[in-house]
């Protein structure tokens, strides 16, 4: 029964991010991974930073957006294509200013800029470039403008920190890359 409850849920997540574009296909599969992934972000501090995980809990307030995507990206593919990286930079705003920019929490903006750089079509390119440039203009316009956060790690915890989000942030960002080189590999 497990196991049919499973292949069911399976089928139902797949069929839900599916798209005819490829491109759209492609950033609905990186917006449900996020999603589904965000519940784990609080165990990763607590095992590698703190046990006061606390302040992570607002990183769930953009989770209904990302979830979001490919109901948004069936009714307008740009607009639900915009909107995996446009969460993205509202999420690592928000976990800035939670957790402090000593986190290196901004970090996420790196793979919220290739997404934007790599899954519209030349057509799209305004859009495109528009939400890099708008990635570049929170990570310097918000440098320093943060103000104090919810609670104040100890310099190693935030060496810690810093070493997680950039795992993370590292390893999402080759994950849009194997998504995007699959696509690409799909089109020769």
């Amino acid at each position: 029964m497990t196991d049919s409850l499973v292949r069911t849920a399976g089928t139902r997540i797949v069929a839900y991010a599916a798209h005819d574009d490829p491109n759209v296909a492609a950033c609905n599969l990186i917006a449900l991974v996020v999603a589904f992934n965000q519940p784990l972000y609080p165990l990763y501090v607590y095992w590698a930073v703190s046990e006061h995980i606390s302040p992570t809990f607002f990183t769930f307030l953009p989770t209904p957006f990302f979830l979001a995507v490919p109901a948004v990206a069936r009714r307008s593919p740009t607009t639900g294509c915009a909107l995996l990286p446009l969460t993205g930079m509202a999420n690592t705003v928000l976990s800035a200013s939670i957790m402090g920019q000593a986190s290196g929490v901004e970090m996420f903006l790196i793979p919220c800029a290739l997404i934007a750089a790599i899954f519209f079509r030349p057509s799209q390119r305004v859009v495109a470039l528009a939400l890099v440039l708008l990635a570049a203009l929170i990570y310097l316009g918000l440098d320093g403008a943060y103000g104090a956060p919810i609670h104040i790690y100890s310099a190693d915890e935030y060496n810690a920190f810093f070493r997680l989000n950039a795992m993370s942030a590292g390893m999402l960002t080759v994950f849009v890359g194997l998504v995007a080189s699959g696509m690409l590999s799909r089109q020769a």
